[in-house]
């Protein structure tokens, strides 16, 4: 009995620590000598943990449509920089400051958002400097 019962914790526990092992640091995956700026229209939003994400399709110079994947920080994070879960919706056209995925794929850090009002928001990025209250 004893031993089914440490069994099923040990389950539990281990269970238990694998969002923790899922989550990385920025500088395993993101580039901070790579910012990059993109202007887009929202094709998606996720309000989840560990971070937001939000996706937009952006058009290049040959007029080629990529969809970019932008990482946020946590929806917690986010909204006490002034976000809420509704700031973003698809159809919105906004630019992006951030930094580029060391993979070379389309995915980015998000360290700024300007929204389609004109409002500048910070992303809760592991770079972002500024002041969180700012763009209000």
């Amino acid at each position: 009995m004893k031993a089914s019962l440490l069994c099923g914790l040990a389950m539990v526990l281990g269970l238990a620590a694998v969002p923790a092992i899922a989550h990385h640091s920025f500088a395993a995956e993101y580039d901070a000598a790579k910012p990059i700026t993109l202007t887009g229209t929202v094709t998606k939003v996720e309000w989840m943990n560990p971070h937001a994400r939000f996706y937009i399709d952006v058009k290049d110079e040959s007029g080629k449509m990529t969809n970019w994947e932008l990482e946020l920080g946590s929806p917690n994070g986010l909204m006490r920089r002034g976000w809420t879960r509704h700031s973003m919706k698809e159809g919105d056209v906004v630019t992006v400051q951030g930094s580029l995925a060391k993979d070379g794929s389309s995915l980015a850090n998000a360290r700024t958002v300007k929204l389609s009002d004109g409002r500048q928001l910070f992303a809760g990025s592991a770079t972002e400097t500024g002041d969180p209250k700012a763009g209000q």
